[in-house]
């Protein structure tokens, strides 16, 4: 699938991570219009947000699957969801939650609660949905096909950015049905690259 075959309407956009770039770069071309899952989480391995998906999102941030890890720019407590190599870094603010104490945590997994509901009613009722992911292989990539094949009940799409040390867009020729792969410049991938994002969600909609 290439840059053409993502073109058009959809009815939702999700970051599935694997860092907060997705996100970013959705809200810079005006394609973000809700919170999803993952977006301000650190997901770097493609098979746990796979199983994630897998799971309908079963246990995901619950008590005793948390770990505090440290401190994340010394405003908010980094803590990791071991059951599924997942990492919070922005929703712990330093004061009510400290490294021995984590004290919002209710509310905290309330809110992952509604974008968890919210994210599985989009899955089942929209008609076309975009997914884009930063980092992972054709082989992870496949397996992240099929479990979507299996949650999302009508169409979807998936571009999946790869970063190397390419000096433009380079199109991947996977041979998956659902998901357009691409290289981006790894250099400066936080600002760099905007320009090459904005190209290639040209032409994607919300409705």
């Amino acid at each position: 699938m290439k840059l053409q075959d993502i073109k058009g309407t959809y009815n939702a956009i999700y970051s599935l991570g694997d860092l907060c770039l997705s996100s970013i770069q959705l809200s810079r071309n005006n394609l973000r219009t809700f919170a999803g899952v993952l977006d301000w989480m650190g997901s770097p391995l493609l098979p746990d947000v796979t199983r994630l998906l897998q799971n309908r999102f079963a246990g995901f941030m619950e008590g005793p699957n948390l770990r505090v890890v440290g401190e994340a720019e010394h405003t908010h407590i980094c803590v990791a969801d071991d059951a599924y190599n997942i990492f919070s870094n922005h929703d712990f603010e330093v004061g009510p939650n400290s490294l021995s104490h984590i004290g919002t945590y209710w509310e905290v997994k309330a809110k992952y609660d509604r974008r968890i509901q919210r994210f599985l009613e989009k899955a089942a009722t929209s008609e076309r949905m975009l997914f884009v992911r930063t980092e992972g292989s054709l082989e992870e990539a496949a397996e992240l096909e099929s479990v979507l094949s299996g949650l999302v009940q009508h169409d979807f799409r998936v571009l999946l950015v790869n970063h190397a040390p390419v000096s433009t867009i380079v199109e991947l020729d996977w041979p998956l049905k659902k998901i357009c792969a691409v290289l981006l410049p790894n250099e400066e991938k936080w600002e760099g690259n905007n320009h090459l994002w904005q190209y290639m969600l040209q032409g994607i909609h919300l409705i």
